[in-house]
């Protein structure tokens, strides 16, 4: 089976322009751990490939790792255990600042 950040990755970028709102990324995924699947999401050569919102979910909550997430790409950092609250304003905050 394919690992699933490498298969994430491959989804987003076969995908229609537009056709996910947004991504929530694991941190900690074999093959590809989320900073690096992020950065491959951001090269990919289409205009949503900057544009659509990643949010990662870790329980990593350091300053240095909400940093790391930053400067990956990422748009967003949700510490876990994620509050459900949380995660739906962080959503709409971003899918308001993308129209």
């Amino acid at each position: 089976m394919q690992q699933l950040s490498v298969l994430a990755v491959e989804l987003f970028a076969q995908s229609g322009e537009g056709h996910f709102d947004a991504i929530l990324m694991d941190m900690r995924m074999p093959v590809l751990d989320g900073l690096s699947a992020t950065e491959e999401i951001r090269r990919l050569d289409r205009p949503d490939a900057r544009s659509i919102p990643i949010i990662a979910l870790t329980a990593n909550a350091f300053e240095e790792d909400v940093k790391q997430c930053l400067q990956a790409g990422m748009d967003a950092h949700l510490s876990k255990p994620v509050d459900i609250e949380t995660l739906k304003d962080t959503l709409r905050r971003l899918l308001a600042a993308r129209s």
